[in-house]
């Protein structure tokens, strides 16, 4: 029998994966923004083939383009992924919140109450990444905790390519019309009632209306 070897926690690759994927979320590079593997190989002090690995990686989450020949680039979404990414969260997040509420409710309850802290914190900073970050947070919550893997697998295969339009298209709105951040309190309180149906009713609008900001920010309505 070969002798098995434990990896590395993270690999060198899965350490500049990770510190891209925030970058890009949080909003470091532009949608659309070009990445130069040159660049960020100088920028970790490494060699070409780790950070080659890595933006492999981060096409395969749809965050990154890679253009043969011309480079690698920050995902753009068509006014049709917007569509479809939404259609897809309007079917998996009630869903989620319905397998949460019997799951985990008060782990849940917990999650996205501090969640919905941080936003405040950020609203009145007026910090858009942070409020990114707690936004992000706070829907996550009810994968996190819905009790079945499959679901939180299917909400991953898009959660980069959400956080990174909440960061860069509707957190600088948001963080100055609170109209937004009003919405995920109430969502919040409805689901701590158990009120699941307005809650759906009112997560479809909000998701919904995250869309059209995305593609009117994008000049793609």
């Amino acid at each position: 029998m070969k002798t098995l070897k434990l990896d590395e926690p993270k690999s060198l690759s899965q350490r500049i994966l990770l510190r891209l994927r925030q970058a890009i979320i949080d909003g470091e590079f532009a949608l659309g923004a070009a990445i130069s593997e040159e660049m960020v190989a100088q920028s970790f002090g490494v060699s070409r083939t780790p950070v080659r690995e890595a933006m492999g990686q981060l096409q395969a989450q749809g965050l990154v383009v890679i253009r043969p020949q011309v480079g690698s680039f920050v995902f753009t979404p068509s006014a049709d992924d917007i569509t479809a990414l939404c259609t897809f969260r309007i079917i998996l997040e009630p869903k989620a919140a319905e397998l949460a509420y019997r799951h985990d409710r008060a782990g849940t309850v917990a999650a996205m109450g501090a969640a919905i802290a941080r936003m405040e914190q950020a609203v009145a900073a007026k910090d858009n990444v942070a409020y990114g970050r707690a936004d992000t947070a706070m829907h996550e919550a009810l994968f996190t905790h819905c009790g079945n893997h499959y679901l939180l697998e299917s909400y991953q295969l898009v959660s980069g390519r959400v956080a990174a339009l909440r960061t860069n298209l509707s957190s600088p709105i948001d963080v100055v019309t609170q109209a937004s951040f009003a919405e995920h309190r109430t969502l919040v309180q409805l689901f701590e009632r158990g009120e699941l149906n307005s809650f759906e009713k009112l997560m479809t609008t909000h998701i919904a209306n995250s869309g059209v900001t995305y593609a009117r920010v994008l000049h793609i309505a």
